[in-house]
């Protein structure tokens, strides 16, 4: 399935007083990889929500391995589980400058009417945009 490559430097205001990163920051990469992820289909959140769509989280999991440290240059895989239907669903991997494997995790996200605040349909844009 589709996925995407994200690259960010950690820094200082992202970790304790030993430079590990806070585990609460890895909703942001998670997030940055998504909209990252998004951004290489040629839509983007702004674009969705202006088109009355939101995309809520409703479930996220972090399975920690090895701490990330301040100035480490993490790369994260957003990758496409399945094909969006009224929920989206990513896995995530993240490494570090060494390859090494940081953190691991998934999300799910729903697909909401922004007027109704019901679910809705994967848009019929994002839809094409991934071949389908």
């Amino acid at each position: 399935m589709k996925h995407s490559f994200t690259k960010t430097r950690i820094r200082y205001s992202e970790t304790d007083q030993m430079g590990v990163v806070y585990h609460g920051n890895y909703a942001q990469f998670f997030e940055m990889g998504r909209t990252e992820w998004l951004r290489s289909l040629g839509v983007t959140y702004k674009d969705m929500e202006i088109s009355g769509i939101m995309l809520p989280v409703i479930s996220i999991n972090f399975n920690f391995i090895k701490s990330a440290l301040y100035d480490d240059v993490l790369t994260i895989k957003t990758i496409l589980k399945k094909k969006p239907m009224v929920k989206i669903e990513f896995d995530y991997e993240i490494v570090n400058q060494n390859d090494e494997l940081i953190c691991t995790g998934s999300s799910v996200l729903a697909f909401m009417n922004s007027k109704t605040m019901r679910p809705t349909r994967c848009p019929e844009y994002l839809l094409k945009g991934l071949g389908y």
